[in-house]
């Protein structure tokens, strides 16, 4: 153990070569170490000292189990606490974590006594960004550390994009086999009786066992694994290259680690509208809590139209919810493609029974009833100005998902002279790094003025190790930065989608693609937009049932420079939904044609 060596190479370092020296190392149950009095050493005489270091093991006493009910839910806002989310956590914050104050000691190094351990490199947060940066320092050769305060994986893992895809999946099977139902199944040859029945509960379920089952990627025992020194507690600045780790508030000797670079990854969280009367003492969902639920609500109503929104409004729509949305604007993605936002408003009412309510005010939320347990939903009754007209709906479930805030409060980022803006995040400069501090870097949604999108964070973390590391100059301008909404169908966008008058648009229909047709889902279409009078592609807007996939190729070109016409002349599969991408570059191809006279 680190500490075994540090003995050793202690003890030998001031007392002569003859002396003889015994170490005797014992593992015992925490806070026991008063039965190292009751222990007979017969061979040793009474001016031998014994030394007792006591550190945490990772039996299964010390493991999450049925009875941190409280704990979880209080600590990490996790519930029920059943075997799947048991598993979960003892990969992402294990309780018997022990961190490591003697990292040092390997080398022999002296840390005196404020116990401050060097790093070449330390991400505070375990998200996305952290987890990414931190592993791959360690395995550049880097003495790497990373700090994970609530759950390793952070969003995307525990409350983002795992448990929403699960979700979205088991949605997408009810509408499959509802729509196998439709015309007594003479459209697919597939005919099932009486009605489609969704258990819920085992939805959730199947989400729960398949978080679990991707967690142990993103666990401390992995990042240990890989090389990192992981740290479980809050990390906070304490100057400009030092931070410590707090396991429990009023902590008196928290560790402290110095760096020579670092990188806050912190992530965000879902913002809370602050003048909305009754909202804030109102038993409302976020992200953070939505996938908890054990009961399905009858009646759910959502504030906010963006991708979280959406997503999770046509999901519990097609599990039975009477779902409404509240849309602050006129239209949906009113900054985006200008047809993709009544196009998906049309499929989400029609095909899923979502209800929207648009350029709506929620003015105010009374709580009727509490939820008396975790299996029980509470009731709200929402006031509304919608357009001057003012109207009331009550609800099991109110979702806020009006947008993410930065997690910066109690970094004492002041400390590390890291400026930054409260609402947007850190400052930064094209290559990730602080604008005041040039040894702190900044990784995901934390961060002012990018995509907050966990590939995004994937990749500002690969910039950050190479740029803090290696002397590099990759710039975040340099990427090019796709986004994809998981509804059916999807909505997927890159780059610039206004039609402008300096922008040539391409477009093709599903209609009239042979796979869409095959497959029944003819719903959509791909957008390329290029410079006025050239083929150098700006951007592309795809409403597709796979639109997340079909937009990396053309991602691909943009940073590459590659041409639409160039894409056009690329041969893809037949059939594919993909051609629809080729056929945009035909379609520029076909007008440039030599024709014989």
């Amino acid at each position: 153990s680190y500490f075994s060596r540090y003995l050793v190479s202690k003890v030998t370092s001031f007392y002569p070569p003859s002396m003889r020296l015994v170490c005797l190392f014992l593992t015992l149950p925490t806070n026991s170490a008063f039965i190292i009095n009751q222990i007979n050493f017969p061979q040793l005489r009474q001016t031998t000292t014994i030394y007792v270091k006591e550190t945490s093991t990772t039996s299964k006493m010390t493991e999450w189990s049925g009875d941190d009910v409280q704990q979880a839910k209080d600590q990490h806002k996790m519930w029920p606490l059943d075997e799947y989310n048991i598993k979960l956590l003892n990969e992402v914050h294990p309780k018997s974590w022990a961190n490591n104050a003697n990292t040092n000691a390997d080398d022999g190094e002296d840390e005196g006594a404020n116990n401050e351990i060097l790093f070449d490199f330390i991400a505070i947060g375990a998200g996305a960004g952290g987890l990414v940066s931190s592993r791959q320092a360690a395995r550049r050769g880097a003495k790497s550390a990373m700090i994970s305060f609530n759950l390793a994986g952070g969003d995307c893992l525990n409350v983002g994009c795992v448990p929403s895809k699960a979700l979205i999946r088991c949605a997408r099977m009810i509408r499959e086999v509802r729509k196998a139902q439709q015309n007594n199944g003479d459209d697919f040859g597939v005919r099932i009786s009486g009605d489609v029945e969704v258990d819920f509960g085992q939805i959730m379920r199947r989400m729960r066992k398949l978080r679990a089952e991707i967690s142990p990627i993103d666990g401390h025992e992995k990042g240990k694994e890989i090389g990192v020194e992981v740290f479980q507690g809050f990390g906070r600045f304490v100057d400009e290259n030092t931070v410590e780790v707090v396991r429990s508030p009023g902590e008196k000797n928290p560790i402290r680690l110095k760096f020579k670079k670092a990188a806050i990854c912190t992530g965000g969280r879902a913002t809370i509208p602050n003048n909305i009367p009754g909202l804030e003492k109102a038993p409302y969902t976020t992200n953070e809590t939505l996938f908890n639920l054990t009961k399905l609500p009858n009646r759910m109503v959502v504030l906010g139209s963006g991708v979280v929104a959406l997503e999770m409004a046509q999901v519990f729509a097609t599990f039975g919810s009477k779902v409404t949305v509240l849309v602050r604007s006129g239209t949906l993605f009113p900054n985006n493609d200008p047809d993709a936002g009544s196009y998906l408003q049309k499929s989400l009412e029609e095909n899923s029974n979502v209800k929207f309510v648009k350029l709506a005010k929620l003015t105010n939320v009374e709580t009727l009833r509490e939820a008396v347990d975790e299996n029980d939903l509470p009731l709200m009754r929402l006031s509304i100005k919608a357009d001057e007209e003012e109207m009331s709906i009550e609800a099991e479930c109110l979702m806020v998902a009006t947008g993410r805030s930065p997690n910066v409060e109690k970094l004492n980022l002041e400390a590390a002279n890291v400026d930054f803006d409260a609402k947007q995040g850190i400052l930064i400069d094209d290559y990730a790094r602080s604008k005041s501090n040039s040894n702190i870097f900044s990784v995901g949604d934390c961060t002012a003025g990018v995509p907050r999108l966990t590939h995004m964070s994937g990749e500002m973390a690969k910039v950050v190790v190479n740029n803090a590391l290696f002397d590099d100059d990759w710039k975040l301008s340099s990427l090019v930065v796709p986004s994809c909404m998981y509804t059916e169908p999807e909505f997927a966008s890159v780059g610039i989608v206004n039609q402008v008058d300096d922008v040539d648009v391409y477009t093709t229909s599903l209609e009239h693609n042979d796979r869409s047709i095959l497959d029944g889902e003819k719903e959509g279409y791909a957008k390329i937009f290029c410079k006025k009078d050239s083929g150098t592609i700006i951007g592309c807007s795809i409403i597709a049932g796979r639109a997340g996939e079909l937009i990396n190729e053309v991602t691909l070109a943009m940073k590459y420079g590659i041409t639409l016409q160039g894409i056009g002349r690329n041969i893809h599969c037949y059939p594919t939904t993909g051609e629809a991408i080729m056929g945009c570059g035909l379609q520029i191809i076909n007008s440039k044609w030599k024709v014989l006279n």
